[in-house]
Formats: structure tokens, sequence, C-alpha cells
């Protein structure tokens, strides 16, 4: 489970990621993970309440908020809570977790008014991932075009 990050700490530690990498500071709230993004994950830190963001959707284990960078008029991304690096990592460590990504995700497409959208995970640089905290793409209101780039 490399990029998961362990639910057991002490306010204040700093910890690592299994696969040794430093993640984020993070502080405990009632036993659940609460991150600062000083350390460089963006989305643990808006996750937190750290980073501003046009927060959309919550669940107990999910935020969905606006990309700044839209690329259609609807685009919204979907976090777990946890931080886990990429889909592959999420599904394998949490399927629950990856199953309630997409659930929220048909949640803001409909209250957003879309019954058409398309969900996109980039999963590693080079498939043009560039926060390496899982994240689904929900993106709706234009026509979608096949390949999509």
């Amino acid at each position: 489970m490399n990029g998961h990050v362990s639910q057991t700490s002490r306010p204040g530690t700093r910890l690592t990621r299994d696969d040794g990498a430093p993640c984020v500071t993070m502080a405990s709230r009632e036993g659940s993970p609460v991150s600062a993004s000083e350390d460089g994950c963006l989305f643990c830190g808006i996750v937190a309440g750290d980073v501003p963001s046009e927060i959309v959707h919550t669940t107990e284990r999910t935020v969905a908020f606006r990309d700044v960078n839209a690329q259609a008029p609807t685009h919204v991304l979907v976090v777990p809570k946890d931080h886990y690096s990429n889909a592959a990592e999420l599904a394998a460590g949490d399927p629950a977790g990856l199953a309630e990504l997409v659930a929220t995700a048909q949640a803001v497409a409909a209250a957003e008014g879309h019954d058409d959208y398309r969900l996109v995970f980039n999963t590693g640089a080079g498939a043009g991932q560039t926060v390496f905290h899982t994240h689904l793409h929900v993106l709706a209101g234009r026509p979608m075009t096949w390949p999509p780039g």
C-alpha cells in the first residue's frame, strides 16, 4: 500500500508514507488524521480546512471541491479524506473508499443538473497526475470528445 498514511498518529507528528516519503504534518482530531498543507499535500490541506477551496459536497469519507483550473463548466475534484497517492493505491487499500468516491461524483453531477458526465483518474505523472493524493475529476456541461487527450 505505498502512499497510504497510517491512521495512528500523535498530534503534531511528522508522518511518512508506507514507502518512506514524507507526506504532511498530521494532527489528531478524535483519532482521525488531519493534515496541514505546509509540507506539500495540497489536497490534505483542503480536507483539513487549511487551504481555501469551494467545497460543493462532503461525506464522512470524501470531500468534493471545484477545480481551480476548470476544463468544463462543471469540473469538480472528489478526494478521499484519507491520503492515498493514487487511485490504484486507494483500490488496493480501501476498495469501499474507492466506491464512495464514485458515488460522491454521481451525487455532485446530479446536484449540478447533469445526467451525462465524465469521470477521470490520472494515475502517475506520465498520465497527468500533478497532485499525488487520489482525486477523481467530475467533468460535465460540454460535449466530451474521444479519445480524451
